[in-house]
């Protein structure tokens, strides 16, 4: 019999496609900073406005895009209002209330670093209060060696004058990927219910509505409004629906940790982008910022490599 592959399964459009949505997620970290500098971004409420208003536009595009591509409904069934309401809460309003108002007191090196370890937490909530999938050797090694690279981060300093932990900061940054982990078990939770991409359209959304009333609220304003500031906005609004229409589209063709295995460039891409964009050459090639960077990465190897592969064996831990 002459079975037709499906070319969504090859190695080449895996490693392809699923770098192009890491490199658009690094990305995020040196344009919201460019952001913040071509729109005049002061404080909290300006910066929950611009995130409120960037994930408002992402939540469209993701669900347009996603009808596109998987050929799905543009609405949800009203069975899934209440899942779309948790993921809004845990993937936007918290998640990135936190992310944004960190990025404006780190460097965008530091944050993407920072942000890497969410792999981490989202295998320890999954296992330990969803119960979705069970620790093993493996992962604890894995968690282990990401986590190292958070006390590089914050023990050694990547910057001259810089305090080694702030809670605006490293904190914030900490919550907003254990946010992220919690939401990425509701969505596997929830994603029998709908289509993952209009659960994560319509979250975003909504959730993109919440930050912007609450930035507007609280007196968030934009210092300038500059061709370069709309520019971003516009283009980190579809940094979110492209990257997250491709990682599904893998997702729904593959093993996930075929696909998951490829999340390491995004702390690469993040500090390597953040470097050139915003001009962080000294902090990107400094021995701290390598090495931690090399603890993240390759403790998200360790945690989402195949299985088959016997550097570490799968004893499960009860």
């Amino acid at each position: 019999m002459d079975k037709k592959r499906d070319p969504l399964t090859a190695v080449g459009a895996v490693f392809g496609l699923a770098t192009i949505s890491c490199l658009l997620w690094g990305s995020a970290f040196p344009l919201i900073k460019l952001g913040y500098r071509y729109l005049g971004i002061r404080g909290i409420p300006s910066q929950l406005l611009f995130a409120g208003l960037r994930f408002t536009l992402a939540g469209v595009l993701t669900v347009l895009l996603g009808k596109a591509v998987f050929k799905g409904n543009l609405l949800p069934k009203k069975s899934a209002v209440p899942s779309i309401l948790w993921l809004a809460l845990f993937q936007t309003i918290l998640q990135y209330t936190f992310f944004y108002v960190s990025l404006g007191h780190l460097s965008g090196v530091r944050g993407s670093i920072l942000n890497g370890t969410g792999t981490f937490w989202a295998i320890l909530i999954a296992c330990l209060v969803f119960h979705q999938e069970k620790l093993s050797v493996r992962k604890i090694a894995g968690c282990v060696l990401g986590f190292a690279g958070i006390l590089l981060v914050n023990l050694s300093g990547l910057k001259s004058g810089e305090a080694p932990f702030s809670l605006l900061g490293d904190g914030f940054m900490i919550f907003s990927t254990v946010a992220s982990s919690v939401s990425a078990a509701l969505l596997r939770q929830f994603g029998n219910k709908e289509a993952p991409y209009l659960l994560s359209g319509c979250q975003f959304f909504i959730g993109g509505l919440v930050l912007t009333a609450f930035g507007l609220i609280s007196g968030g304003r934009f210092g300038a409004v500059t061709l370069q500031g709309i520019a971003i906005l516009i283009a980190l609004a579809f940094v979110s629906a492209i990257a997250y229409g491709l990682w599904a589209l893998l997702l729904a063709h593959n093993p996930v940790s075929k696909v998951q295995i490829y999340f390491f460039i995004t702390p690469v891409a993040g500090v390597f982008l953040s470097a050139w964009l915003l001009g962080e050459q000294n902090q990107a090639l400094g021995w701290p910022a390598l090495l931690a960077l090399l603890c993240v990465s390759g403790g998200i190897y360790i945690v989402n490599r195949p299985q088959k592969s016997n550097i570490f064996k799968e004893k499960k831990i009860s």
